[in-house]
């Protein structure tokens, strides 16, 4: 079972955010819950409210779950809009865009599809002769 709740235009840097979203990743929402309480950005209370937003999506949508084992499985930062659409705006005041999902189920966090192994996991690194408009240093040495 997995529930959502999104944050749109808020106003901070996606960059900011991000660094307040990457403690909380893959950690229990208690866990989660007093780790933004306690953390000292701005950003930190809104991340609060998204995921007690997303906490009570869960128990609303289903009537069976158990808060205590739901997980911050997926949480993402997009950039919102720099400034008022269509404008001439020098000063960008940037926004973000906030995406949480938490899960019952419990799994990787950042769970590779396929193998789990690297593409070039088993394949020597191949040299590439250089190009013939590349600069003659580059040439010399690819011989």
């Amino acid at each position: 079972m997995e529930a959502t709740a999104t944050l749109r235009f808020l106003k901070a840097s996606p960059q900011k955010v991000r660094l307040v979203a990457d403690l909380i990743r893959g950690k229990k929402v208690d866990e989660a819950l007093s780790i933004l309480r306690f953390t000292r950005k701005s950003s930190a209370k809104d991340l609060e409210k998204l995921l007690r937003s997303a906490v009570a999506n869960a128990e609303n949508s289903e009537a069976g779950v158990d808060t205590d084992d739901l997980v911050v499985s997926k949480i993402f930062v997009n950039e919102g809009p720099p400034a008022p659409m269509g404008r001439a705006y020098r000063i960008q005041k940037r926004k973000a865009h906030v995406t949480v999902h938490v899960s019952d189920e419990v799994k990787a966090v950042n769970e590779r599809k396929g193998n789990g192994a690297p593409a070039s996991a088993g394949s020597a690194p191949s040299k590439k002769p250089a190009k013939a408009g590349a600069p003659r240093r580059a040439r010399a040495a690819a011989k």
